[in-house]
């Protein structure tokens, strides 16, 4: 398992998505807010607005929550400003980690991030020391129900996807950034069910993670899952299904 399909599948596995759907849909109205006062309400005209509303829908966010962080993005509303920052940093085993966030004080944040990666044997990096080694892509997860391995990269390609992969009980079709939203127009209109689409930092190289350092960076994953002001971030560990299957016990 490698840490481009990482968190999400590691969450599904733990049961955690839903018991955190509150702080995932903070962070949504978060990136909802910033998108709309960055590019205006309207997601026709608005690519950064159109992907975090994808992400919303896939994650059954309340259409009010949604209207009233874009009100809060334009204006309309009261809200807060917030500023847009990406850390890079070394986890344990010498992993590379991209953490973006979204803060109203950027003193605040950065000493929470760097303490957890400290805390987690990790360190912080000067920018530009891991994020060569990531590329934007589109992600696109679609449930394995009706289709055959054979049918989803059929229809994948056909859609215009770079290429399918298989994580646990879904497809991950992968997408260059701009196609993403064109990609997911074609499978629904095959009648193929997105459950989720995003912009994403896939890495060019993996770091094989064994023994002590698997459970190391999954407790480092859920710090940075758990902390308000961070709103993705990316991992190119690789770790056997067996040494998974071992800490999540």
């Amino acid at each position: 398992m490698s840490g481009h399909s990482k968190w999400s599948t590691i969450k599904r596995k733990k049961g955690a998505l839903d018991a955190k759907r509150g702080k995932i849909f903070s962070k949504l109205a978060k990136e909802i807010t910033v998108a709309a006062k960055l590019g205006g309400s309207d997601a026709n005209a608005n690519p950064r607005l159109r992907t975090v509303l994808l992400a919303a829908r896939g994650q059954n966010m309340p259409k009010d929550n949604i209207e009233r962080a874009i009100k809060k993005g334009t204006g309309e509303i009261p809200g807060i400003v917030y500023e847009e920052t990406r850390y890079e940093a070394y986890g344990p085993a010498g992993v590379a980690v991209l953490v973006d966030v979204l803060t109203d004080n950027k003193n605040r944040t950065v000493s929470e991030i760097r303490h957890i990666f400290t805390k987690n044997n990790g360190a912080m990096a000067e920018a530009g020391a891991v994020g060569w080694n990531f590329d934007r892509k589109g992600l696109i997860t679609v449930a394995k129900t009706g289709l055959t391995d054979d049918q989803i990269f059929e229809k994948a390609i056909e859609a215009g996807a770079d290429d399918v992969d298989t994580e646990g009980d879904m497809y991950e079709l992968k997408t260059a950034d701009s196609d993403l939203h064109a990609v997911v127009n074609a499978l629904e209109q095959m009648g193929i069910k997105v459950e989720e689409a995003k912009l994403t930092m896939l890495p060019k190289t993996t770091v094989k993670v064994e023994g002590a350092n698997v459970g190391a960076i999954l407790r480092l994953m859920e710090s940075l899952e758990d902390n308000d002001d961070v709103q993705d971030f990316y991992a190119n560990f690789d770790i056997s299904d067996e040494d998974m299957a071992a800490a999540m016990n």
